[in-house]
């Protein structure tokens, strides 16, 4: 008897694997393999019983905290295998039982059918990149946490600065406040030196950031984006290692919708319904768009620091940059006018300068990674 095709289903966790296999045909029998080890050896020996009794395997599982280790040991095995939205897998309302096992055979048969969405998986180098800008992430979190709690601390017994904070000229101020509890002067000093601190990690991650730039394959890319108005190179940085290879994207209504930049929808019959965007896919590469679109709330213009961060790229780079800058300052105003809110107004502009990012990437050139 010749040997066919199987697809297998993976549900992993941190210690162990359940493994289900699901024949070719959409007749073909599902069945559960068992559990295994989540060690590199254990799945090695797995693949290597399954492929001697069947001609073709393509392995799937959820994208999870486990990370992509499988799916490379899967590759360069010379097996299919598959990282998949778990948020796009297929549910039956009334399904109240879950198990790994049900779950292993859930993933066979789907992947079978072809029911099943991939997600796009980084190189070692690209995902290295992606940790760094999340850590940087992490410590902007750090630092507006550490803010607060020293604001909250300060507006309890009756201290507010009423002018922009967290300036030279307010740390001066925070010395000299006075208490009258002593015990409160510890505080203090404990909060203010928690801020300084992660604003010292967040300051050290940016310059790792830009140090590990030139390495990085997709380089060429972020130092194109930075033409754009109100994108910079931590911006750039976090758009390029959240969204990888933006090329994948076949038009840039694709890139809206993959960033959850386009109107979510309950249409029925002749009646039409458009609400809010669906915030679907990376809320961090979505946020770093709508931040840099407040900044076509003003007239059009060059500026100095732009005019330098453009002087390297080609020509058909600046001509998109302007024409972002002139088509969003122009259709901000005029939404205004309309009446819009300014947070639909600044949403509707991240939207488009997706598109605008999607045409920058197509005319960049990378390098091999």
């Amino acid at each position: 008897m010749g040997k066919t095709t199987a697809y297998v289903g993976l549900d992993v966790h941190k210690d162990t694997i359940a493994v289900a296999l699901a024949e070719v045909g959409l007749r073909g029998e599902v069945r559960v393999y068992g559990k295994i080890a989540n060690t590199p050896a254990a799945v090695k020996t797995l693949a290597t019983k399954l492929a001697g009794r069947h001609g073709e395997l393509r392995f799937c599982y959820e994208a999870g905290p486990c990370g992509y280790g499988i799916q490379r040991q899967l590759s360069s095995l010379g097996h299919d295998c598959q990282v998949v939205a778990p948020s796009l897998i297929p549910r039956k309302p009334g399904d109240r039982i879950k198990t790994d096992r049900r779950d292993a055979a859930k993933l066979a048969t789907l992947h079978r059918a072809g029911e099943l969405t991939p997600v796009w998986v980084p190189d070692q180098a690209h995902e290295a990149m992606r940790d760094l800008v999340r850590a940087r992430q992490a410590a902007v979190r750090s630092v507006r946490q550490a803010r607060q709690q020293l604001s909250s601390f300060l507006l309890r017994h009756g201290h507010h600065y009423q002018r922009p904070a967290w300036t030279k000229a307010h740390r001066r101020w925070l010395s000299g406040l006075k208490f009258e509890q002593p015990v409160h002067y510890i505080v203090l000093e404990d909060a203010i030196a928690a801020v300084e601190a992660a604003t010292a990690r967040r300051d050290r991650l940016e310059a790792q950031i830009e140090a590990a730039l030139p390495e990085w394959s997709l380089a060429p890319v972020v130092q194109a984006l930075q033409a754009l108005r109100g994108i910079r190179l931590v911006a750039a940085a976090t758009l390029v290692a959240e969204l990888g290879d933006l090329t994948r994207f076949t038009n840039p209504r694709q890139l809206m919708a993959y960033l959850g930049l386009v109107p979510s929808e309950h249409s029925s019959g002749n009646t039409r319904r458009q609400g809010g965007v669906t915030k679907a896919g990376n809320g961090m590469a979505r946020r770093m768009l709508i931040e840099a679109a407040w900044s076509y709330r003003f007239p059009a213009r060059l500026s100095r620091e732009q005019l330098l961060r453009q002087e390297h790229l080609a020509k058909a780079i600046r001509d998109i940059a302007w024409k972002a800058q002139e088509r969003l300052c122009r259709r901000y105003r005029k939404l205004m006018r309309d009446g819009k809110l300014p947070t639909v107004v600044t949403t509707a502009m991240a939207r488009e300068l997706a598109g605008f990012v999607w045409a920058i990437a197509q005319e960049v050139q990378v390098k091999a990674g």
